[in-house]
C-alpha cells in the first residue's frame, strides 16, 4: 500500500497539482544552498507526506526535524523552518533563535509560511527582537490531493476560526484555492451562494479574479460553478472550478458547517461505511492511520507502531471503502475463498514471476484488512456502540425528545467520556433548534457540576458556534426531515440504493441537496431552501454571461450525465469539514465525482476543536 496515493485514474489531472507543489518545495530548498535543517510544524508532517519522499529531501542535503518546544539539535548551519500563519509557532521559532544567540551559536534561519506570510506573525518577530536575523517567504500549499477524488485544504481549525473566533482568513483560503484551480482548469463562469460566508467566499474569488485575472480565451468547454452554504447542513460553502481537455464541468461547492444551523446533524451521527469507522475508531489522518503492527499481522512487530496508507492505490480498500462494515465482513469472506482458489492454481500451474507478486501484494492487502476489521469488530460489538447508533436514530428521528434528553442526562451523570456527551448533546440541541430555557440552564448546570467549572469556555465555544442554545422559536427540523426523506427505512445495506445504509437510517442533509442540485436543481426544493438561513447571491464572471444556469439544463436526471456531443461530465463537491463516508459516496452516479474539503473529520475531531478550559482562556 502505497504512502502517497497514485493519482493516475483521477477524472482530473491532479498529478500536476502535486508536481507544482513538490516543485515549490524543492526549489525553495535548492535556493538555500548547502546542508540545512528542515524543522516542520506537526500537523504539516503529514501533508508533505503526500507531497514528497524523505528520500528525496536527503538528497538535497536535508536533515528532517518537528517543530517542538525543545531547541533544536542539528550541526547544520542553516536551518529552515516550515510552519503555518500561527502566533504560538512563530513564538516557538523566536524562543529558538534566542536560545541558540544566548549559546553563541551562529546559524542562518528562514522561515517560511504556508500557504501565506501575515502581518501578525512578521510583528511577534519583531517584538522578540530576531526579524532581522530571518529571511521570511511563502510556501503556496493551498490543497493536497489525498486521493484520486479527494482534495483536502488542510484547514482543521477552520470551523473554530470562523464561528468562535471570527477569524475570516479560511474564507481567504478557500477562495485563492479555487482562484488557483483556475488558473489549472478554467475561468469559473457561474457562482452562487446561498448564506453569508459563502457569499463572502463568492465576492473575494470576484475581486482576486479582477486583481489576478485569469485569461478565458483557452476555456473551450462550457462548466458551470455553484457554491452555496447551507444551514443546518454539514456541508456548506465553496467550490470550484474545473476544465479538462475531455471533460465537461459542472462544479458544486460545499463547505461544511460555516454556521451553527447548517448541517451539524451529519458529522455527530455515527458513520457506519469501512472508512467512516476507521475514522471514527482510529482516527484517519492525512490518508492514513497508525496502529499496532500486530493487528495487521506482523505479530513479531507486536506493540511497534505502523502507519497504514488508506487510498485507491491499495485495490482492496478501494472496493470496500464505502461499503457498510458489516458487508465488508462478507466481501472478506469471499475473498478469503478466492484467495485459497488462486494458491491452489500456483501450484498447479506455471507462473510468471509477476503473477506471483501480484499474489504476495493481495495476500498482505488482504491480511491487512482482515486485522483491521477483527480489530474493528472489538469496538462495534459493544453495547455502548449499538446504544449511541440507536440514540442517534431517535434523535434524528425527532420524536423521543423526552427519552433522548434523559439518556443524556445520565451519561453526563456517569461523567462519560466529554467528547461523547457533548456530540450527542450537540445533536440534540440542533434537531430540536435549541433547548427550552430550563433545560437549557438545567443541563449546563449538571454539566459543569460533573466535567468542573473551568469547562464554562467549552459551553461559551459551542453557544458562539450556535451548536447548543436556548430554544426561542419552533424547529423546523421534522419540516425538513420530510421534505427532503431524510429518514429511510428498510434500506438494504447489500445492494444499497440510498447514501442512508452508511447512517443508522438517516440519510445526510447535505448529500440530498447535492442529489437535488444535481439531478434537477433547486426550483423542486426551493421552499425547503427558504427554511435554511443566509443570503443568496448569483454572479456571472469571466465574459459567460450567456452560459445557461444549473436549473434550467434539461431536467431529466440521465440529461445531466453527459453533455451533448456525449463526454461525460464532473461533479466537484466541496465540504467544510466533511465525513470520509460522505466524501467518497458516489450516489450511483453517471458521471464523476471529485469531493474537496477543508479537512476530514468526525463529530468527534469537531468537538475537540471546541473544548476548551478557563485556565487556557485566560492563558
Amino acid at each position: 500500500m502505497a504512502q502517497i496515493p497514485n493519482l493516475d485514474n483521477a477524472p482530473l489531472d491532479l498529478t500536476s497539482l502535486r508536481e507544482q507543489s513538490h516543485n515549490d518545495l524543492l526549489k525553495i530548498l535548492r535556493n538555500i544552498r548547502g546542508n540545512k535543517c528542515l524543522i516542520v510544524d506537526q500537523k504539516l508532517s503529514g501533508s508533505l507526506s503526500l507531497i514528497i519522499q524523505t528520500s528525496i529531501l536527503k538528497e538535497h542535503g536535508v536533515e528532517l526535524r518537528r517543530l517542538s518546544s525543545e531547541p533544536v539539535q542539528t550541526e547544520c548551519t542553516k536551518v529552515v523552518y516550515l510552519i503555518r500563519s500561527q502566533l504560538n509557532l512563530v513564538k516557538l521559532i523566536s524562543a529558538h533563535i534566542q536560545n541558540d544567540l544566548s549559546k553563541g551559536i551562529q546559524r542562518e534561519y528562514s522561515v517560511y509560511f504556508v500557504p501565506r506570510r501575515t502581518v501578525a506573525c512578521e510583528k511577534i518577530f519583531e517584538e522578540e527582537k530576531v526579524h532581522h536575523l530571518l529571511t521570511i517567504g511563502e510556501y503556496p500549499l493551498y490543497m493536497i490531493p489525498l486521493d484520486e477524488d479527494v482534495l483536502s485544504f488542510e484547514l482543521d481549525l477552520a470551523y473554530r476560526d470562523y464561528l468562535v473566533d471570527g477569524d475570516t482568513s479560511a474564507l481567504w483560503h478557500i477562495a485563492k484555492s479555487i482562484h488557483k484551480l483556475e488558473y489549472s482548469f478554467g475561468v469559473i463562469p457561474n457562482v452562487r451562494a446561498k448564506g453569508k460566508a459563502s457569499a463572502r467566499i463568492s465576492e473575494i474569488l470576484t475581486r482576486i479574479q479582477v486583481e489576478e485575472p485569469v485569461s478565458t480565451s483557452d476555456v473551450i468547454y462550457v462548466f458551470h460553478f455553484f457554491v452555496k452554504y447551507l444551514v443546518a447542513c454539514l456541508v456548506d460553502v465553496t467550490d470550484k472550478v474545473a476544465l479538462h481537455s475531455s471533460f465537461w464541468i459542472e462544479s458544486k461547492c460545499y463547505e461544511q458547517s460555516f454556521v451553527a444551523s447548517s448541517d451539524m446533524v451529519t458529522p455527530m451521527c455515527v458513520q457506519l461505511t469501512y472508512e467512516g469507522l476507521m475514522d471514527e475508531i482510529l482516527r484517519v489522518s492525512n490518508g492514513s492511520v497508525e496502529l499496532d503492527a500486530s493487528i495487521m499481522g506482523n505479530q513479531l512487530q507486536e506493540g511497534k507502531k505502523t502507519k497504514v496508507p488508506l487510498n485507491s492505490s491499495d485495490k482492496l480498500f478501494k472496493e470496500t471503502r464505502d461499503l457498510n462494515f458489516g458487508v465488508v465482513l462478507q466481501v472478506l469472506n469471499q475473498k478469503a475463498k478466492d484467495m485459497r482458489q488462486d494458491y491452489m492454481e500456483l501450484h498447479t500451474a506455471k507462473r510468471s514471476f509477476s503473477e506471483i507478486n501480484d499474489y504476495v501484494e493481495k495476500l498482505s492487502s488482504f491480511t491487512g484488512h482482515i486485522g483491521l476489521t477483527q480489530h474493528l469488530a472489538t469496538f462495534t460489538s459493544k453495547p455502548s456502540f449499538s446504544g449511541k447508533l440507536d440514540m442517534d436514530h431517535a434523535i434524528v428521528d425527532g420524536e423521543s425528545y423526552d427519552i433522548c434528553f434523559e439518556y443524556i442526562e445520565e451519561m453526563i451523570h456517569k461523567q462519560e467520556p466529554i467528547v461523547n456527551v457533548l456530540r450527542l448533546l450537540v445533536l440534540f440541541s440542533i434537531t430540536n433548534s435549541g433547548l427550552p430555557k430550563k433545560k437549557f440552564d438545567y443541563i449546563r448546570r449538571e454539566f459543569l457540576h460533573s466535567y468542573g467549572f473551568e469547562h464554562i469556555a467549552t459551553l461559551c465555544n459551542l453557544e458562539k458556534a450556535g451548536l447548543l442554545k436556548k430554544q426561542e422559536v419552533k424547529g423546523n427540523w421534522l419540516t425538513i426531515k420530510h421534505g427532503l426523506k431524510l429518514n429511510v427505512e428498510d434500506t438494504d445495506t447489500a445492494n444499497p440504493n440510498d447514501i442512508a445504509c452508511f447512517f443508522p437510517g438517516y440519510a445526510p442533509l447535505s448529500i440530498r441537496l447535492v442529489q437535488h442540485a444535481v439531478r434537477s436543481g433547486w426550483r423542486p426544493i426551493e421552499e425547503i431552501l427558504k427554511l435554511l438561513p443566509g443570503p443568496h447571491s448569483e454572479i456571472k464572471r469571466g465574459g459567460y454571461s450567456s452560459t445557461p444556469s444549473f436549473d434550467t439544463l434539461p431536467g431529466a436526471p440521465a440529461s445531466i450525465d453527459k453533455v451533448a456531443d456525449g463526454r461525460r461530465s464532473l461533479v466537484l463537491v466541496v465540504f467544510l469539514c466533511s465525513s470520509s463516508s460522505q466524501c467518497s459516496e458516489k450516489e450511483g452516479m453517471a458521471y464523476d465525482l471529485i469531493v474537496g474539503t477543508t479537512k476530514m473529520v468526525n463529530g468527534n475531531t469537531i468537538i475537540e476543536t471546541l473544548i476548551e478550559t478557563f485556565m487556557e482562556t485566560i492563558g
